[in-house]
């Protein structure tokens, strides 16, 4: 049996935002692997993003996520329901994957009038 350990760090986003008193705190999510568990790592480039996205997809059925760097932070990702590709959400963001394509949706830019437009991203490299 495997077992996988996901650490992401929780806290204030910036000491200005933080109320007083906020402390950094981390959280590690345990699972027991069994089975044809699976991680995989792709890079995509995303339209008008600087830096790449390294994102890693977890796949251990019944758990699948993909831990996205967002804003200089790795968020956990949980698999919900799409009718093509792989569609996972955290919180206010969206990462919907199909084949060497994905986008990334923040619901927040949305306005009144429109809705939050996806950046779009390609694979740049897969890492075993």
């Amino acid at each position: 049996m495997k077992t996988l350990l996901l650490a992401t760090a929780i806290g204030a986003l910036a000491l200005s935002a933080a109320p007083a008193g906020a402390v950094e705190t981390g959280m590690q999510l345990v699972f027991e692997l069994e089975g044809n568990a699976q991680r995989d790592i792709a890079v995509y480039q995303c339209d008008g993003m600087d830096e790449p996205k390294s994102v890693q997809y977890i796949n251990a059925h019944p758990h699948f996520l993909a831990i996205v760097p967002v804003e200089g932070e790795d968020l956990i990702f949980v698999n919900v329901i799409s009718g093509s590709g792989a569609r996972y959400v955290s919180g206010q963001y969206e990462w919907w994957s199909r084949g060497n394509e994905a986008m990334f949706t923040d619901a927040m830019t949305a306005t009144e009038d429109a809705e939050a437009e996806p950046a779009m991203c390609h694979t740049i490299e897969d890492i075993p």
